[in-house]
């Protein structure tokens, strides 16, 4: 059996910071060894409850967090950026998926770090008249392979909403309850590696049952992008495919979700480079 972990920083417990996000934060250090650890229980737990192969995608900016040494031998690290297919990048033929440190869509209350992929450029997705958050995004995309997921651990905004609403079977992990956009409040490290250990066993379990479905997209698949900035519209624009809806949005239609997915990736790109060009 394969797992499949994609791992974000922003929905970690005790992430808070922006000094927590980025390679020269002076907190990285701090969030590059939380990262780790919430990586390793889970992959022990999985190896332990029958998964012979443990891929985890580092899917926070420069996706160069987890501390390689620390991961056990069964474990395969993906890193870098930029890469194909981004968070989920080596997920195919996977057996079930799992996401931690995941977060809120851009938009919601009382959820840290609220955002759509892209904090610098996005304002909103939407896939079929859907709005969608990272979760959402990278599950249909994992659905279309077949591939299940099967436990989220990350913001309670995010299990409360998109989670519990769209992939019932889910288990949810709480790591944090936020007030604000930079502020929350998260148990003790020994307490949350409890829960997900417990969490990633009744996950497993579920999958065992059949409870547990790959969340499938009707394609082809329509996209609607709203920028921060109209610049980035302009730019998107500038794809023949692409059609500018007004000031700051833009729409798009595939015939499946990754290619979907590969368009929406190469917009943001293009959009991190018109901001590079008009604010250096």
């Amino acid at each position: 059996m394969r797992a499949f972990i994609s791992l974000d920083l922003e929905g970690l417990p005790y992430i808070v910071s922006r000094e927590h996000l980025f390679v020269k934060g002076a907190l990285y250090s701090e969030a590059r060894r939380i990262a780790t650890e919430i990586a390793k229980v889970t992959a022990e737990t999985l190896h332990e409850n029958g998964f012979d192969e443990v891929v985890i995608a580092d899917s926070h900016g420069p996706m160069v967090n987890i501390l390689p040494e620390e991961m056990p031998e069964y474990v395969e690290l993906v890193r870098g950026f930029p890469r194909p297919l981004s968070m989920v990048a080596f997920a195919k033929g996977s057996d079930a998926a799992l996401f931690l440190g995941y977060h809120a869509k851009a938009g919601t209350d009382r959820a840290t770090f609220d955002h759509t992929y892209s904090g610098a450029s996005i304002d909103r997705l939407e896939i079929n008249g859907v709005e969608v958050s990272e979760f959402l995004l990278n599950t249909y995309l994992l659905g279309s392979w077949g591939i299940p997921v099967i436990l989220v651990g990350g913001d309670r905004r995010l299990i409360e909403t998109d989670v519990k609403a769209f992939t019932p079977w889910v288990v949810g992990v709480p790591f944090k309850e936020s007030p604000s956009r930079y502020a929350a409040k998260s148990p003790g490290m020994r307490r949350i590696k409890t829960m997900l250990r417990e969490g990633v066993r009744e996950a497993v379990e579920r999958l065992k049952r059949g409870e547990a479905k790959a969340l499938v997209m009707k394609e082809p698949v329509h996209v609607r992008v709203r920028f921060l900035r109209s610049d980035m519209a302009d730019t998107a624009e500038l794809l023949p495919f692409v059609k500018r809806i007004d000031g700051k949005t833009v729409e798009f239609e595939t015939k499946t979700v990754e290619e979907a997915y590969k368009v929406f990736e190469l917009l943001t790109l293009a959009a991190a480079g018109v901001n590079a060009i008009v604010t250096r």
